[in-house]
C-alpha cells in the first residue's frame, strides 16, 4: 500500500442483526491494498456475513463499511471488486467459455480478456466443458474466472477452497499469490487455520466477535505456539481468560 493510500477495505464498528438476533457485533477491520488477508474462524463465526457486507449484499444495523475509498455496494465498484461465493456462480448447462463470456459482457470486456481469464485458472483445455461435467476444482476455478474477467482490484473469495483436496488447494494458493503480486487485493475466508499460512495478514473471527487482526508471526509471538491451529486456540483462551 503506498503512503496516503486508503486501505482496500475499512470496517468500523459494524453490526448486523439477522432474525432478531446480532450476528456481528461491533466488528471494526482494515485490510491493505495488494495483500492477501485471510478471514479465518470456525464455521458459523460471522465470516461470511462480513463478506457480504463488503460487498453490498449484507443489510447493516449500524457501523461504516468502505471498499477502495467508497461506501460498500456502491455502484461504481461493480467492476472493482469480484465476489466469489461458497458455492460455484456459474451455470450448469453452459460452458465454461460461455460463463466467462456472459460476465465479460456485464462490464464490456472483450473476447480476449474472455481467454485470458480461463487461462489465468488453468482452465484453457477445458473452455468448451459445460458446468455439469466440470470437477468440484474445476467448478470453484470457473466462478473465479467468472470474477476475474472484470480485471477487479479487490477479490473477495468466501472459502474457495472448502471440499477440495490437498493439491487442488495448494494450486489455488499458488494462484492466490499471483494475482496478488499483480497488485490485486485478496480477502478469503476459511475454517482451516493451517491455510493462515498462506495470508499476508489475518482476521481471526469466533462467534460474530474479531478477536484479533495480525500477521501469522505475531500471532505465534503473542501465543508461544508455533502450530497456527495451536495459536488460534490459545489466542481464545486468552479471550476468555480475562
Amino acid at each position: 500500500m503506498t503512503a496516503g493510500s486508503p486501505p482496500a477495505i475499512e470496517v468500523e464498528h459494524l453490526r448486523v442483526r439477522r432474525g432478531g438476533r446480532e450476528v456481528l457485533h461491533d466488528v471494526s477491520v482494515t485490510v491493505p491494498k495488494g495483500s492477501i488477508t485471510g478471514l479465518l474462524g470456525p464455521s458459523g463465526c460471522g465470516k461470511t456475513t462480513l463478506m457480504r457486507s463488503v460487498v453490498g449484499t449484507q443489510l447493516v444495523s449500524s457501523g461504516d463499511v468502505r471498499v477502495l475509498g467508497e461506501p460498500g455496494g456502491s455502484i461504481g465498484l461493480r467492476a472493482r471488486v469480484g465476489y466469489v461465493t461458497q458455492a460455484p456462480s456459474i451455470y450448469d448447462d453452459l460452458t465454461v467459455t460461455d460463463n466467462v463470456s456472459y460476465f465479460a459482457a456485464l462490464y464490456g470486456r472483450s473476447a480476449a480478456d474472455v481467454t485470458e481469464a480461463i487461462g489465468s485458472v488453468g482452465l484453457g483445455e477445458h473452455a468448451r466443458q459445460r458446468g455439469n461435467q466440470l470437477s468440484g476444482g474445476q467448478r470453484t476455478r470457473a466462478s473465479l474466472a467468472c470474477a476475474l474477467v472484470a480485471d477487479p482490484e479487490l477479490l473477495v473469495l468466501d472459502e474457495p477452497t472448502v471440499g477440495l483436496d490437498p493439491v487442488l488447494r495448494a494450486d489455488l494458493w499458488k494462484q492466490f499469490h499471483r494475482l496478488a503480486e499483480q497488485g490485486r487485493t485478496l480477502l478469503v475466508s476459511s475454517h482451516v487455520m493451517d491455510e493462515a499460512e498462506h495470508c499476508d495478514r489475518l482476521l481471526l473471527m469466533r462467534d460474530g466477535h474479531l478477536l484479533a487482526q495480525l500477521t501469522p508471526d505475531e500471532l505465534r509471538a503473542q501465543t508461544g505456539e508455533t502450530s497456527l491451529e495451536n495459536a488460534f486456540l490459545a489466542l481464545i483462551t486468552m479471550g476468555e481468560s480475562r
